[in-house]
């Protein structure tokens, strides 16, 4: 990528083959987010029946974004060296690994079969939302948010229909003869594969339709970047505060998503409701992001990363006390819980994004989502635990204290900002 930043309303040339490289980001995550739902709500429901307590539905979760933390570092450090669109393919190229192991794991009932696929499957998921920040410095400093919108909301193509499919898919793994929970890992191997055929092919400068949008996809040639250098970045207020809000919004949405498939069946929710129910809240988690992007741009991303967290807060007293029996309440509490997840992760991204410099990003862009897989692969089996020895209503609450406490940090830092600024 260029080192410089200019806007998506620059020269007509330039901002032609942004707007191209934009599009190619765009439908590539919209395929690739489609197998995102196998390691949320299919893979919790694997993990409670291989274990055989709910308390193991939130281990494939877990590990999945465990991986995933791991392998947005390898692609991070590999951006520099092949460009944006060759690293994300790698991530999807694993994916595509990780869910047939899943579904060998399926048939075989391995436990550690399932988390091995399970942390495979976390690159695909690293690839997809680190295409939000290819994004953001495709739209430079003026377009930073609304690019990084407009690929969040093509997220929402592929996973707001794909746990809608929980109960099709599951008749479709019957049908090949591979067990029901399969299905989805099904969906995300066919998802993976094409997104990493149309990001190899169009990172290609041998394919006439990749054009000058493609070439902003490439090998970014740059100096060398330092730990040091990277320490120094990340450890400016902007970016410990992106980084704060990054993985607090990620823990609370993971921790109380690996646990709800289960949650709603225990309480007499058949697959196919659970699937809409499930797909409710990707919207949520997705649709709003041309709204939260302009806002980004317009008021700053860290009033947006407020609002966020104020959401989850709402979500989390919302989910203590809805009566766990009504499917309306609960995708009420879940639609909040995701609108929130995008406020919170939109505000924290395009701030990251606006924190370090330009030759420190992608290494940055990669220890953000190490730093929301961290948290959430700690949080996911923590959720389990919580549930089997309490109920819903206390994990909601523990997600409510953890998104109260981040926005009280996030207000002291920008009051510790205005000090400094003052002397």
């Amino acid at each position: 990528m260029p080192e410089t930043d200019i806007s998506l309303s620059a020269e007509g040339a330039l901002s032609g083959a942004r707007r191209a490289a934009l599009i190619v980001l765009a439908v590539a995550t919209a395929i690739g987010s489609a197998g995102l739902a196998a390691g949320g709500a299919a893979g919790a429901l694997l993990g409670a029946e291989l274990t055989g307590t709910d308390a193991g539905a939130g281990l494939p979760l877990g590990v999945l974004v465990a991986g995933s933390a791991a392998t947005a570092l390898l692609i991070s450090r590999r951006t520099g060296q092949v460009g944006r669109g060759r690293s994300l393919m790698l991530g999807y190229m694993l994916g595509v690994a990780g869910a047939v192991l899943v579904i060998a794991a399926a048939v075989v009932s391995s436990l550690p079969a399932l988390l091995a696929g399970s942390a495979l499957v976390g690159a695909a998921n690293a690839a997809v939302f680190l295409t939000r920040y290819a994004a953001a410095e495709v739209g430079g400093i003026a377009a930073r948010g609304r690019a990084l919108g407009v690929v969040f909301f093509a997220t929402a193509v592929g996973a707001v229909s794909s746990p809608s499919m929980l109960g099709p898919s599951g008749d479709l793994a019957h049908a090949l003869g591979l067990p029901r929970l399969s299905g989805l890992y099904v969906v995300a191997v066919l998802a993976f594969t094409v997104a990493a055929v149309l990001l190899a092919a169009v990172s290609s400068p041998a394919v006439p339709y990749a054009g000058r949008g493609a070439a902003l996809l490439g090998r970014t040639e740059g100096p060398k970047v330092s730990r040091r250098q990277v320490a120094a970045g990340l450890a400016l207020v902007p970016a410990r505060l992106a980084l704060a809000v990054l993985a607090a919004t990620n823990v609370v949405m993971v921790a109380v998503m690996a646990v709800a498939p289960v949650h709603l069946t225990a309480h007499g929710h058949g697959l196919d409701l659970i699937g809409i129910i499930v797909s409710i809240h990707v919207a949520g988690m997705f649709l709003p992001s041309p709204i939260s992007g302009w806002l980004a741009d317009r008021i700053g991303p860290v009033p947006v990363a407020a609002f966020g967290l104020l959401l989850l807060v709402a979500a989390g007293v919302a989910g203590a006390l809805a009566d766990p029996y009504s499917a309306l309440a609960t995708t009420g509490v879940l639609a909040l819980l995701g609108i929130g997840w995008n406020f919170g992760v939109v505000g924290g991204s395009t701030l990251l994004a606006a924190a370090v410099p330009a030759a420190l990003r992608p290494r940055a862009e990669g220890i953000g989502e190490a730093a929301m897989g961290l948290a959430a692969g700690a949080g996911a089996p923590a959720a389990g635990l919580v549930v089997a020895l309490g109920d819903f209503a206390a994990l909601s609450l523990v997600g409510t204290a953890a998104a109260a406490l981040t926005l009280g940090y996030v207000q002291w830092s920008r009051n510790l900002e205005r000090t400094t600024r003052a002397r």
